[in-house]
């Protein structure tokens, strides 16, 4: 079936398919399990992520941002950019994501940033089966996601640096801080 005639729910199937999930999504999973490369680490699929992960899977879908690390960040930047309006989980673990993956690929982040700041994403639509029975091309037009970025403006620019410098701390100071601890107590 190509994407033109697909409703969210049928390319929803797919992308589980594609990307080695299970036929439900995981969504009422216990623990969720994420592959950061060199390890995984396991947190427990609460009810805030079980509602934000709903929509997050469908823009994966609708944006073609992959389930990678890289992919994964860059849909994070994105749902950042366009906000997570209400939704606590996303913005933590897009956070995370975001600022973990960053100092390794900024310039891809910060073209899905600029695209989120162009568009729109689903957190305001009500999660439904009138929803999933839409196609993807009806969304992508209606989420902004069928046209070119625009040149990003200094607003743009100054909003990666500051969600970045915060995605960066977010992810990166308990680090920091453990290191420094750790050389205080050698020193």
């Amino acid at each position: 079936m190509e994407i033109q005639n697909q409703t969210l729910r049928d390319a929803r199937i797919e992308y589980f398919e594609r990307s080695g999930f299970a036929p439900d999504g995981g969504y009422d999973d216990k623990w969720v399990e994420v592959d950061l490369g060199r390890f995984t680490i396991k947190f427990p699929n609460s009810d805030a992520r079980k509602r934000a992960v709903r929509y997050h899977d469908l823009h994966h879908v609708v944006t073609g941002y992959g389930t990678d690390l890289k992919g994964e960040a860059e849909i994070s930047a994105w749902e950042i950019a366009s906000s997570c309006r209400d939704m606590v989980a996303a913005w933590i673990l897009n956070l995370l994501a975001f600022g973990h993956v960053l100092v390794r690929e900024p310039r891809a982040l910060y073209k899905a940033f600029i695209r989120g700041r162009n568009s729109h994403n689903l957190y305001l639509y009500t999660y439904d089966d009138a929803l999933l029975t839409r196609s993807v091309p009806e969304i992508r037009q209606e989420l902004g996601l069928d046209s070119d970025v625009l040149e990003p403006t200094i607003g743009n620019r100054l909003a990666f640096v500051v969600w970045g410098s915060l995605a960066i701390g977010l992810a990166w100071g308990p680090v920091v801080a453990l290191l420094g601890f750790v050389a205080w107590w050698l020193i």
